[in-house]
């Protein structure tokens, strides 16, 4: 019989690197504030008092030397994993990510393997000031060597973590800050999947709706309003964002006809592009509609004021809907 428990995210991943830990000697973890204090958002709250200094250490606010040190540390045979306090931090290290972590491995013909897994919080919703609510997944998605994952529910956390920590490529972990105190339940005996595979949440026959991370409570929340419509919609959470399943999301097309594709991140040069490219490109014949894509609209993160208008909520989700449907 399976062990369930019902945690948020962020107590879900607490645990998951809590048992990568206790599993191998060789994960440490740090970044700025991680170990007394737990993290800006306590993600890591308790962990050194069970650790100590040697395996969880607070670092310098130089996100460059976060990074750097852990390619050094993954040179030496550790397993790091380093946060990235917030989504906007990350760029003063996106030399030490783009050029060196996600080359390291094909620089060495496969003798120098990178298990370092960068976690970083990411996406708004959460009334903070600029820096603090980007959308960045795109950049690394774009960066071949590395791996890119979200989960969007505290058992994907829990499982997509230690997945993560045990790949011997580096990880970018991108973290739905906003969904941090969503709860749900937790297996402790069953990983639900590989972490490279999506999974259909819902299964419909008009519309398919694929999203990840913080947009797919939202895409639920959209699929249950149009179901007391007498409108039926699959969503599809892709989990994975390098490398992406399509085969899951075309033969998803192939059975509805139409595709959304949400996010929070800018439309333009994007997650939601390349998705509506590829299935465009391989389920052409398949689509009734147009792929329409809705997102974050191409302009700078505003002020937490206006993220309500800013972000895509069900409403915007249930437009794009009813424009496919019109076709």
């Amino acid at each position: 019989m399976s062990n369930f428990v019902e945690l948020s995210i962020a107590k879900a991943i607490n645990a998951g690197l809590r048992k990568a830990m206790q599993e191998d000697e060789k994960v440490i973890l740090f970044g700025e504030d991680v170990a007394q204090l737990g993290g800006v958002f306590r993600v890591t709250e308790g962990i050194h008092a069970e650790f100590g200094d040697s395996r969880i250490f607070n670092s310098p606010i130089a996100e460059s030397g976060i990074v750097g040190t852990a390619i050094g540390l993954a040179m030496r045979g550790y397993r790091p994993v380093a946060e990235i306090q917030f989504d906007g931090f990350i760029f003063p290290a996106f030399n030490q990510i783009t050029t060196q972590l996600a080359k390291m491995q094909n620089r060495s013909e496969g003798f120098t393997p990178m298990p370092v897994v960068i976690r970083v919080p990411y996406g708004g919703g959460i009334g903070a000031v600029e820096h603090h609510s980007e959308s960045p997944e795109a950049y690394f998605a774009h960066t071949a060597g590395l791996r890119v994952i979200t989960p969007s529910n505290p058992n994907d956390a829990y499982w997509m973590i230690q997945q993560a920590i045990k790949s011997n490529d580096p990880v970018m972990f991108f973290e739905p800050k906003k969904r941090y105190w969503q709860k749900g339940p937790v297996n402790l005996d069953e990983p639900p999947m590989g972490p490279h595979q999506a999974r259909v949440l819902q299964e419909g026959a008009q519309v398919t709706i694929a999203t990840y991370g913080p947009m797919t409570a939202v895409a639920l929340q959209a699929a249950e309003i149009a179901a007391s419509e007498g409108t039926s919609i699959e969503v599809i959470d892709l989990r994975s964002l390098s490398p992406i399943d399509f085969d899951t999301i075309i033969n998803s097309v192939k059975k509805t006809g139409r595709l959304i594709v949400a996010s929070e991140a800018s439309t333009f040069v994007s997650i939601s592009s390349e998705i509506a490219a590829r299935v465009a490109e391989k389920a052409f014949y398949h689509l009734e509609a147009p792929v329409l894509r809705v997102g974050g609209f191409d302009v700078p993160y505003p002020a937490a004021k206006l993220e309500e208008v800013f972000l895509p909520d069900a409403d915007r989700i249930l437009e794009a809907v009813d424009r496919v449907l019109s076709y």
